[in-house]
Formats: C-alpha cells, structure tokens, sequence
C-alpha cells in the first residue's frame, strides 16, 4: 500500500522561481500566482529580472527571479525570504540562495549542473551543495531537463521548443508540492496560448508529469502544504500588475467621463507595458500612439488633451527628464493630463529593471519656473486602479496635468483584485464652460471658490480660444508680459492645486500612544505595515502612516506628524519625502531609514532599525 503524506495547513508560504531569462521563470510564477489568487488566497509577487537583452546561457547576471508570497489572508509583501526555491541550473542556485529561509526546500534539475554549467556559474568544485553549506536533505534533485524530454518524445516538437516547457515541469512540482488544482493550470494555459493549442496542450503535459513526479516519489518532503483563504469576499478576482491596474484605471475613468482615452507613449523599461495594455482595447475608445521619442508622446497627449480626451502618458524617471517641457505646457496652459512615472533606479539609464522612489523631488520640482502640480504615489499593484482613477479625476476637475507615481516594484509585482463596478467608482464631472459665457468666453475665466478655469472644447460656436506657452492675461487670455499679471497668475495656479481636496492622512495601529509614527510614500506602505505588526507583537506601541497624496498634502499632515514624540521616515532614495515634509510642516524632524539598492525593503531589516530609534 502506498504511503500517504500528511498535509499540512499553513498561513503563508514564499516561493521562488529562479533560472536563465529564457526559462520561462516570470511566466511559472504568474500561473502559480494567478492559481493561488483564483482559489482566494492573498498575493503579493515581486519579479527580478536583468537589465541585460539576454545574458549568457548559464551565466551568473542572466539569472531571472519571480517570488510570491501566498496567505490565508492578507499579504503585504513578497516576503524577505523563500520557503521554497526552485533554481533551474548552476547560476540560478548560485545567486539566489541568499534568498531562501534557512530549511529552505531547494528544487532543481540535475540537468543543468554538469561541468560547464558549473564552471560558468563559479563553482569551485563538482559538490556544489556543500560548497554552499546547503543538506542534501533539503534538496528535490530532478532531471527535469530528461523528463520533459521523455514527456514529449512523440509530440513532434524539436528540442529547442521541447526545452521551452521545463518551466512548466517545475511548476508542476511546486502545485503538488501545495496541492493546487491542475485544471486551473490548464485553463489558464489554453485561454493564453489560445492560438497555438498545440503548445498549450505540451505545456499541460509537462505540468501533468511534474506533478506526478512528486507525488509518486513523495520527492523528499515529509508532507504536502494547503494553504486556506479565511476571509473570502464575494467578487469576480484577478491576478494583476500594477501597470495593468494603471491601464485599467484609465479606462474607467475615461469612461465614467464620458471621453475617449488618449495616450502618447514612447516604450521605456519598467513602464511600457501600460502602452502594451491599452493598445489591446480599441473597442473601449482606447487611442494610444507609439511616438518617435519622448517629448512627442507628451507633446501629442496636450495636444489630445485641447482637443477634449482624457490624455494620458507613460514614461519611467530618464523620460519625464525629456518631458518637462512638455509637461509644463499642460501647467500654464491648465490642461487636464496624466503622467505616469513608473520609477526605476537612477541617475541616467541607472538600473532600468530595478525598483526606487528616486523621482519625487523631480515630480514635484522638475520643472522651470513656478509649476505647481498635483503628485499622487500608488500604495501597491491593486492599487494602481484607483491612483490612476483618482489622478483622471483630478486632471478632469481641477484642469491640471497629475503626476502618478508608481515604481518597478507594484508596476510588475501583482496582486489579488476584486473587479470593481464602474457604478459603484466616484463620478468624474469635467469643469466644462456653461452656457451661460458663450459670445464672452476667455480661457482663464475662473471658478472663484476652486480657481479652476473653465475648459472650452475646440469647435465649440462661441467659444474661441488660444492657449500657447507664452504667459497669458488672466482676464482676456492674451499674450501678456505684465510683471503684476504674471505674480498673479502664478499664484493663481499654485492656490488651485493647494485647494484640490485630498484625504486625510490615515494612521493605523496604537493610534493614540505610539511611541513610534512609521511614515512613508507609495509603494512602501507593505513592508512599513508588516514592519509595524512584527514590531507590536514584540510588545511596543507603533503606529504607521503612508502618503498617497503629496501634493497637495492633506489637510491635517502637521497634526499627525507632531502627534507623536518619534517619527521615522522610511523611503527609497536618500530622504526627498522627510525634505518635502520638513518644508511643509514647521519644526518636523524625522528620525530617517534609507536605501538605494533597487530592491524593495527587507521586513526584518526595517523591525531592526526601528526597534533602535525606540529604545534610543
């Protein structure tokens, strides 16, 4: 009689998917995500790819990483580290070890660790786990690489294409491993390779025979995992990105509206697949443009925007340096539009596939002359729907051109989302002329409670109008080198932005005794609230606050922040929110956490750092 494992049950697991950018790794990680997310399980996935176009086969900088953390409820962030590694040669154990828990369970084929592999991975000898100090007993050594061979022996397909699918034997293995339904697998797997249901079909296979491979050999692991969903909310749910979810929100917001949604873009790593999703949905009125460079992109969207769409356009931080100029039209000429700046890792090309929130000051500052604009950072990949949403709505109603930021981490690391309704999301009212100025139209006519000028859509009988990047008279719109008219414009433009209504800044945890306030922006706001619960259950009051809104800030900022005796302010670059805040608020001093590593934070990292400033 065959022996039967135990299956236990857990509250979360953190698994890694690590091999040659050609193996398929982001693609194994997304099924296994997107399985974990359909069943109800919280997600929170963190791609890590190269810069390079492709690496060398088996070298140590072509290793490509996928990590998803898996709960019972709500997950935060990617996890520190693994519980499971799956690396598919020499190179991919090498450099991603360092990622895994200590007890860890290694996967890897056997295959992929002759001498050469070996060698171009730096291995000083053939006994590669000892040299690294990892127990054989921890380790599922597979010949993956034959088994799919033997797999697909009668399918017809050469070896190159035969290859291509190991990826999908490791996956295999880790869906036993924690006794995922295969027919999500395969479902998933025939709607993507729709046209090619051949390949679907190997791909299914290979899943199949890695499967059962574990089961079969129990391969080393003295029991399965499930991992149960305790709080299931009715709903239609998704794995998504953050760069899809920024996509999505547009949509919507540009149908809530009532217009037609433009974009002008010109492709940069980590951002373009914004450009890639909106081109798929020419049905909803999508019109997007792959420009020549930069600046037209931007310069095309204003030009949208005059003509009456909703105008948006994406870039990461080298583009919004080339865009300023472009953008600051939309400024003086109090455009709606919507830039979205997907941060990478900086200065010049710097670390295009890395993640940092380095754009801040330039989002805010990056501009000549007095430029105010609104600045909104989205909190994670979910939550790139509503920033986008709320980024449209504020362009449309206060007559502005928004700053979005969201960076690498959220744009390409995924979570579970529960489909809104388009009923349910905040109406979105243009500030349109009324009848009421047609034959006395000018362009800066203001609403005298808001200061938001009234848009004229061109064509409109009675309302002629030039807008142009030369200042203007407030009072007839034209061209106008007044020293009193400019002061007044100027001020005009800022108080607009400073009246836009935003919420207040919201604090969780011991509210009313912390004796510690963490404080961040963006996409940080994962690791700071997993850094704060770790922290709580070690005994001490902490409370944390993260800004979605940076400019305008909200009203009671000053209120929050000089509520607590310790405030640190943790971000991703070197201090530009503590410097934004120390400008804002009168007398704010921060304690400071900051890194520049292109790499999200590490929870235990922060709990240490922060423990300090407490006892300190």
């Amino acid at each position: 009689m065959a022996e039967i494992l135990e299956v236990k049950e857990l509250e979360q697991v953190v698994v890694r998917f690590s091999g040659d950018s050609g193996d398929g790794m982001q693609l194994a990680g997304n099924i296994f995500s997107t399985v974990s997310a359909t069943v109800g399980n919280g997600i929170s996935t963190f791609p890590d790819y190269p810069a390079d176009i492709r690496a060398p086969q088996g070298s140590l900088t072509g290793v490509s990483g996928f990590q998803v953390h898996i709960g019972a409820g709500k997950v935060y962030t990617p996890g520190d580290a693994c519980d499971v590694l799956v690396a598919m040669n020499a190179a991919a154990l090498k450099t991603q070890y360092r990622y895994a828990k200590p007890g860890a369970t290694i996967i890897i084929d056997t295959d992929s660790f002759g001498p050469k592999d070996l060698e171009k991975a730096q291995f000083k000898t053939e006994d590669y786990l000892g040299e690294m100090g990892i127990d054989p007993d921890r380790v599922v050594a597979c010949p993956m690489t034959q088994m799919v061979k033997d797999c697909l022996a009668d399918s017809g397909m050469d070896n190159k294409a035969q290859l291509k699918c190991r990826n999908m034997f490791a996956l295999g293995l880790v869906c036993w491993l924690f006794n995922r339904d295969l027919e999500l697998v395969a479902n998933f797997l025939r709607e993507k390779f729709a046209k090619k249901p051949a390949i679907a079909e190997a791909n299914i296979k290979v899943i199949q025979a890695g499967f059962d491979y574990g089961h079969n050999t129990h391969s080393s692991v003295p029991a399965t995992y499930r991992i149960e969903s305790k709080e299931k909310v009715p709903g239609r749910y998704m794995d998504i990105t953050g760069n899809k979810a920024t996509a999505y929100g547009l949509i919507a917001a540009a149908e809530k509206a009532g217009l037609r949604l433009y974009l002008g873009s010109y492709p940069i790593t980590p951002a373009t697949d914004i450009l890639h999703e909106l081109s798929k949905h020419k049905s909803c009125g999508v019109i997007t443009v792959q420009c020549e460079d930069e600046i037209s992109g931007c310069a095309s969207a204003v030009g949208a925007s005059f003509a009456g769409a909703l105008a948006a356009t994406s870039t990461s931080g080298p583009g919004i340096c080339l865009k300023s100029e472009a953008i600051n039209l939309a400024v003086i000429d109090e455009l709606p539009l919507v830039i979205i700046d997907v941060q990478r890792g900086g200065p010049s090309t710097g670390l295009p596939t890395k993640s940092e929130q380095t754009d801040l000051l330039q989002a805010l500052y990056g501009r000549n002359g007095e430029s105010p604009m609104p600045v909104i950072a989205a909190l994670s990949p979910t939550d790139c729907f509503d920033a986008a949403y709320e980024a449209s709505k504020i362009a449309l109603e206060h007559l502005t051109p928004v700053i979005l930021l969201t960076d690498a981490f959220v744009a390409n690391g995924s979570g579970a989302w529960k489909l809104p309704s388009i009923a349910e999301l905040p109406a979105i009212k243009p500030h349109y002329v009324t009848p009421e100025m047609k034959g006395c139209y000018t362009p800066y006519f203001r609403d005298e409670e808001t200061k938001v000028r009234y848009w004229a859509i061109p064509g409109q009988e009675g309302y002629t109008h030039i807008l142009g990047g030369l200042e203007k008279d407030g009072k007839t719109g034209a061209i106008s080198t007044d020293p009193e008219n400019h002061d007044l414009m100027c001020r005009l433009r800022a108080e607009k932005v400073e009246k836009i209504p935003v919420p207040d800044l919201e604090v969780t945890g011991d509210v009313e005794d912390a004796e510690l306030l963490i404080v961040g922006f963006g996409s940080t706001y994962g690791h700071l609230v997993s850094a704060m619960q770790a922290l709580q259950k070690k005994g001490y009051k902490v409370a944390q606050a993260q800004f979605k809104y940076i400019n305008p800030l909200p009203k009671n900022t000053a209120e929050v922040l000089s509520r607590y005796k310790k405030v640190v302010v943790a971000e991703q670059n070197l201090g530009q929110l503590a410097t934004w805040l120390r400008a804002k608020v009168d007398g704010f001093v921060p304690y400071q956490f900051n890194q520049v590593k292109g790499q999200p934070f590490q929870t235990h990292e922060l709990v240490d750092s922060f423990e300090s400033i407490i006892k300190s």
